[in-house]
């Protein structure tokens, strides 16, 4: 049952750091319920405690998620089609490696305010404020992700090593 629990977790926490890249995944969800499912061993890793602040910080970032891009397109004079051209880039961008990723974001923004303005300036500076909110959510999840994998990566050492 231990060994079950334990891979069911690790696909989930691979899962959850691979959503904090991906849109479709919700990254700090799955690597929450990585270390809530490890609750179900023996000897249950973590405390009370540690989960709820861990629950809190995994809303809160999934929340801050879907507003830092706002935000940020909102902040530098964008429009929810800047927004929406940031999602559609990214995952044009996927397809394209590493470097799409990167620049389908800020190019789908880009052309998402070309269509609603049809002001290359406005679009340009509206592109990288979207563009800056996605990679400061990204990188938000990605520590946050990173982070309870680090705590379940120490749960599993302790586990194999005693």
């Amino acid at each position: 049952m231990v060994t079950a629990l334990l891979i069911v977790g690790l696909i989930m926490m691979i899962g959850g750091i691979a959503g904090c890249i991906l849109p479709l995944l919700p990254g700090p969800p799955l690597c929450f319920l990585a270390l809530l499912i490890q609750q179900l061993n023996g000897a249950p890793p973590f405390t009370t405690n540690f989960l709820l602040i861990w629950g809190s910080i995994t809303i809160v970032v999934t929340v801050l998620d879907y507003v830092i891009p706002v935000y940020g397109t909102k902040k530098f004079g964008g429009s929810k089609y800047g927004i929406w051209g940031c999602t559609l880039g990214l995952l044009v961008g996927l397809w394209l490696g590493p470097l799409g990723i990167i620049i389908g974001p800020f190019v789908g923004a880009f052309i998402g305010e070309i269509i609603a303005s049809n002001n290359s300036s406005t679009a340009l500076k509206s592109a990288f404020g979207s563009f800056l909110g996605f990679l400061v959510g990204t990188l938000l999840k990605l520590v946050v992700c990173l982070t309870m994998g680090w705590y379940f990566g120490a749960f599993v050492y302790r586990l194999v090593v005693t």
